[in-house]
């Protein structure tokens, strides 16, 4: 009974001692673990440490080996232009001395053939000058010769001219004289014939005149008389037919008067009845129209009180809308000219802004030259002088006044598309070289989004890492279970080599 007594015992003391060992075993493993931990992040967190320093002096060194790359690039690129160009500048030089000699050696060839040119011509000029002399001397004996024999000939020809002359002038004068003494002579004898001439005519003249006024008198007599014969038997004959005819004159005279005064008696009658009979159908007829033009304006002054009325009425309607539009437009108008003033504010403080932001250039030169050649743009300037015919061309010749706006326009605008351009493909450069700058500096530091992707350097599994030093565990001792939160944390763990050695876990 004792001995049983104490195997019963025995076995729960067993079991409590087995539960304290596993409890131990447990909080040993829970301390080891937080200490593989803490020993862990300490050395990630010096390893980062290390690896920025890393980084940093690396991206350094990067940077001075591609200065110096770029340097021994540039300066290849140099060496070869200055290369070529010192080739092509021996080449040319070359080339030219060639050219130089060629024109030295024409020179001198050329010299050689004036200096021979100008010998012979100097040798052709001396002969021509000594032919010359000779020649002029030839002529001056002859024309001395020629010369003596024309002197005697022209005193030979002077002498005889002379003789001539003067026998000629005397027998000139002789004829003078005779022509004088005929002259006198005929002259005398004329004077003589025309004053006999004119005396005998004057004698006749005046016989001829006596003769014919002694018978135009006795003729003028005979008519005298027969006139006044003829003029006394008239005034007889018709004595008594005057004396008849002055007293009918008078008696016609008289009646004339008298019917012209009934006639004029009977004509104002006649007048006076018509007048009357007249003004009697004058005021009838009078009478009627004022009537009739009574009735009418009494029917035009209703029917026009009556559109008066009307067009009062449709005027007020039309007044108080033309109001009511006039308001809207005007505050409609207020408001455009609110807008236009706020947009030319807006525009003149741009352009203050954009006048501080241009450069000398532009400040000199505000506009930009035109790209087309003179007769283009003498072709355009003839195009904009002509007449626009069509509505779209008219339009745009009333805004010719802001060409020079479009013109700072367009270069403003050309300007931002390139800036747009150039600042695009920087961007694209400048992403392009980030992600080649992280792709390598993820390849060298280690951090937590290193560790959460794909990397060279890394190696994560399900595998343990724990330090060489730690005792190995029996296979068949009892392990016991870690909270989830420990298991979690143990779970994967990086690959060290230097550090830790994996192992897997059954």
């Amino acid at each position: 009974m004792p001995v049983k007594r104490q195997q019963r015992a025995a076995g729960p003391v067993s079991a409590e001692d087995e539960l304290l060992l596993l409890q131990g075993h447990a909080l040993a493993e829970e301390e080891a673990a937080k200490r593989k931990m803490e020993m862990l992040s300490r050395f990630l967190k010096d390893k980062l440490a290390q690896e920025q320093r890393s980084a940093a002096l690396n991206l350094h060194k990067l940077h001075s080996q591609w200065r110096a790359v770029l340097r021994e690039a540039k300066a290849q690129e140099l060496h070869q232009d200055v290369a070529i160009l010192s080739q092509t500048f021996a080449r040319v030089m070359d080339s030219k001395d060639g050219v130089i000699e060629s024109l030295v050696t024409d020179l001198e060839e050329a010299e050689a053939q004036h200096k021979r040119a100008l010998s012979g011509h100097l040798q052709n000029v001396d002969r021509l000058l000594q032919l010359q002399r000779c020649r002029l001397r030839c002529m001056e004996e002859g024309c001395s010769a020629q010369l003596e024999d024309l002197q005697e000939e022209f005193e030979a020809e002077r002498r005889s001219i002379l003789e001539q002359h003067q026998r000629e002038l005397r027998y000139l004068q002789d004829v003078a004289v005779a022509v004088e003494q005929n002259h006198a002579r005929e002259e005398h004898e004329a004077t003589l014939n025309f004053q006999s001439t004119r005396d005998e005519i004057k004698n006749k003249s005046l016989q001829e005149k006596q003769y014919t006024r002694l018978q135009l008198s006795g003729k003028l007599e005979g008519l005298w008389e027969q006139f006044q014969h003829a003029m006394q038997c008239y005034a007889e004959a018709t004595e008594h037919r005057k004396l008849s005819f002055e007293a009918l004159k008078v008696k016609d005279e008289k009646s004339s008067q008298e019917i012209e005064v009934q006639e004029k008696k009977l004509q104002k009658l006649q007048d006076a009845v018509l007048a009357a009979k007249a003004r009697l159908a004058a005021h009838l007829h009078e009478c009627e129209e004022q009537n009739q033009r009574m009735r009418e304006q009494k029917e035009a002054a209703l029917g026009q009180l009556q559109q008066l009325k009307s067009e009062m009425s449709r005027a007020q309607a039309k007044a108080h809308r033309s109001l009511a539009e006039l308001t809207a437009q005007s505050g409609a108008a207020l408001k455009a000219l609110g807008k236009i003033v706020g947009k030319a504010e807006r525009v003149l403080r741009l352009a203050e802004l954009c006048r501080r932001m241009e450069s000398e250039e532009e400040k000199v030169l505000p506009f930009y030259p035109s790209s087309l050649a003179e007769g283009e743009q003498d072709d355009a300037q003839r195009v904009l002088r002509e007449a626009p015919t069509e509505p779209l061309a008219q339009t745009v010749q009333d805004y010719v006044g802001l060409e020079r706006f479009w013109q700072r326009f367009n270069k403003v605008k050309l300007e931002e598309l390139a800036v747009g351009q150039q600042r695009a493909a920087l961007t694209h450069s400048n992403r392009r070289l980030r992600a080649l700058l992280r792709r390598y500096l993820d390849g060298l530091t280690v951090n937590p989004d290193v560790m959460s992707k794909p990397n060279a350097l890394l190696d994560v599994s399900n595998k343990s890492c724990t330090p060489r030093n730690c005792p190995q565990r029996s296979r068949d001792a009892p392990q016991p279970r870690s909270p989830p939160e420990q298991q979690g944390a143990a779970g994967p763990s990086v690959g060290l080599g230097a550090e830790c050695q994996s192992q897997e876990v059954p």
